[in-house]
């Protein structure tokens, strides 16, 4: 068994020399979730007597989707099986195998929702690996220290972050913040912006039948009460932050409250961890008592690339590393939510993250990102709306104006609509 990590670089500079059995598996950017699947392909290749080689990616996940667009583009057949987010399929099925030959059914044991979402045109172009969705830690300790409930709205949260930040400061914890979460101008802006707009009741920017519908009051104010975090109960810093660096500082002692993704769950409570045990879990907050819980859909799929030379056996992996066994593995370890309903019943991953069967509704009815209606422009109207929300956080721009402004682009876009622009 051959076990090796190739930098991106190094993929797109090899030679057609690749051995029958050798295949090549992007396991996603360095982190708890690179670490699970390659020790799932570990034991793949074990099993098999195959060789396995991962393919190293760019942390951020604007750069991997250029990366495996590169790859997939040139025709490349240095890559054989591929993680893609919930949001690509529409953008590169193009590239992507049809699985269904292979799969013998195995797709009836995922999340219908998600398994419509990895099927275009007919073909099942990626199976479901994790869901995810986006979650509120808080330290139990802290808000158990100052008498403090868990707060249900932005602006509950907004007055307990405040509180506590000041009185801990003022007893000598001066690098504590209230809140942090990921304000980079990248996709994971768009989640939590988009968690923003649909607490305030604001919309998804595009509705389900095509017409954007993102300059609206509702969605103003969602943008305007974020912006009136940075600076006070987050850092200005926060606004380069990506998940990792607000886990930094939430697994550091240093906040009170982030926005973050399942994964982090099991991150924080391994031993040496300074917030273990100390950690509890909620569903975003509200936007007002007129408002909802609102959790953007997200999640990430494994595919096969049209160009590998073992499609069968590139398969067979993907199939492994989807499976009940290997997603088992997953939610107990690196706490990722499996995409197969029946292991929320299963008693030793709820053991593991309890917070999986507590928080199920928020999975079963998070906010999806509106990639399927605009398809393979979805990448352009993310974008424009993240940098758009990012002009209001950085005090560049009003958010009624911001919104005008990103209203007109997103129309420019799809002129008859983005329904009738597929």
């Amino acid at each position: 068994m051959k076990i090796a990590l190739m930098s991106a670089a190094a993929v797109l500079a090899l030679a057609g020399t690749a051995e029958a059995a050798t295949l090549r598996l992007e396991c996603g950017a360095p982190g708890p979730g690179q670490n699970v699947c390659m020790d799932s392909a570990k034991e793949w290749a074990k099993k098999t007597g195959n060789e396995v080689q991962f393919v190293a990616t760019p942390n951020d996940s604007n750069e991997q989707l250029a990366l495996l667009q590169q790859l997939l583009g040139s025709g490349s057949d240095k890559i054989d099986v591929l993680q893609i987010d919930v949001v690509w399929p529409g953008i590169l099925a193009n590239q992507l195998l049809d699985l269904k030959p292979y799969s013998k059914g195995a797709e009836k044991q995922h999340f219908a929702s998600i398994v419509a979402n990895n099927t275009v045109a007919g073909k099942l172009v990626a199976m479901p690996w994790y869901i995810d969705t986006g979650m509120m830690y808080y330290r139990k300790d802290l808000l158990d220290k100052y008498h403090l409930k868990a707060p249900t709205t932005w602006d509950e949260m907004t007055a307990v972050a405040k509180k506590i930040q000041g009185a801990e400061r003022a007893a000598g914890n001066d690098k504590l913040w209230g809140y942090v979460w990921q304000g980079r101008a990248y996709e994971g802006l768009t989640c939590n912006a988009l968690e923003w707009v649909s607490s305030f009741n604001g919309g998804t920017v595009v509705d389900a039948k095509g017409k954007v519908t993102i300059s609206n009051p509702n969605a103003a104010k969602a943008l305007d009460t974020a912006a009136k975090w940075v600076g006070t109960i987050s850092p200005k810093a926060v606004l380069n932050f990506a998940e990792e660096e607000a886990r930094g500082v939430f697994q550091s002692g240093n906040a009170v409250f982030m926005r973050n993704w399942p994964y982090a769950w099991s991150v924080m409570n391994q031993d040496g961890s300074a917030v273990k045990g100390k950690v509890g879990v909620m569903m975003l907050p509200k936007g007002g008592n007129a408002g909802r819980h609102a959790a953007t859909l997200g999640g990430w799929q494994l595919a096969v690339s049209r160009y590998s030379k073992n499609p069968k056996l590139a398969a067979d992996l993907l199939l492994y590393l989807t499976s009940a066994e290997a997603q088992k593995y997953r939610a107990i370890t690196g706490s990722f939510n499996p995409t197969i309903p029946a292991l929320y019943k299963d008693p030793d991953i709820i053991k593991a993250s309890p917070f999986m069967a507590e928080l199920y509704p928020t999975f079963a009815s998070a906010v999806p990102r509106p990639s399927t209606v605009t398809t393979s422009k979805y990448n352009q109207v993310s974008n424009q709306f993240w940098n758009a929300a990012h002009d209001v956080l950085s005090g560049n721009a009003k958010s009624a104006d911001a919104l005008a402004q990103l209203d007109g682009t997103l129309k420019r876009l799809a002129p008859a609509g983005f329904v009738a622009a597929k």
